[in-house]
């Protein structure tokens, strides 16, 4: 079997479905796996998500992209006044998670701080959250990157050619969101939809939901 480059939308606590999806999926030490970013907050195992990312690292080539959610949980850590904030936007769940932001372990905030704003291969890139189209990906301003939706600002193709794989704009229809130019794959698995990981070449999709139950057809 030739290796796979798969990205794997918002995941947002939902520990379980990240499970079912990965055991679907069976990830081999040559595939690529590609983690949009939003892995805390609001669902209810931010700590065990962190887990088991941690122990995606040794199966196979991982790459994990930072989302707005752990921008938050970085800056409440660092600054007092931004955990109000923080728990307002799903914060509270995570909280709960490990019991106190004293209680998350180093090599839980080592893994955070060392996520990257963005990936790219031959035929892709991938982002947390936007772009701007005649931006280079190294100068994508954050506010872009992490915190702007598809729903307020659609970009063009970006002058690389490549087709962009995004998550942060939840679907809550369920269905992933293909634009051509543009794929969102965050599905609202926290709110009752479901964890989408997509096989980038193949077009191929496996999705759980918060539940762990695996989605038929």
């Amino acid at each position: 079997m030739s290796s796979r480059t798969i990205a794997i939308g918002d995941i947002h606590g939902c520990s379980a479905a990240l499970r079912a999806v990965l055991t679907a999926i069976r990830p081999a030490t040559d595939d690529t796996l590609i983690l949009l970013g939003d892995y805390v907050d609001r669902g209810p195992n931010s700590r065990e998500v962190i887990e088991i990312v941690l122990e995606l690292e040794k199966q196979c080539r991982l790459v994990s992209l930072i989302g707005n959610h752990e921008l938050m949980l970085l800056d409440s850590v660092e600054i007092s006044r931004a955990v109000g904030p923080w728990l307002e936007c799903g914060g509270a769940a995570t909280l709960r998670s490990y019991g106190s932001l004293q209680e998350i372990p180093r090599e839980h905030m080592d893994f955070v701080r060392r996520c990257r704003r963005y990936y790219e291969i031959e035929t892709h890139f991938f982002v947390h959250a936007n772009y701007a189209a005649d931006v280079p990906l190294d100068e994508q301003p954050d506010y872009l990157l992490f915190w702007e939706h598809l729903h307020s600002h659609v970009p063009e193709p970006h002058e690389n050619g490549k087709v962009a794989i995004v998550g942060h704009t939840s679907q809550k229809t369920g269905e992933v969101c293909d634009l051509v130019h543009v794929i969102c794959i965050d599905t609202y698995c926290h709110g009752g939809g479901w964890l989408t990981a997509l096989d980038v070449n193949s077009g191929h999709i496996w999705q759980a939901d918060r539940h762990g139950r695996l989605r038929k057809g």
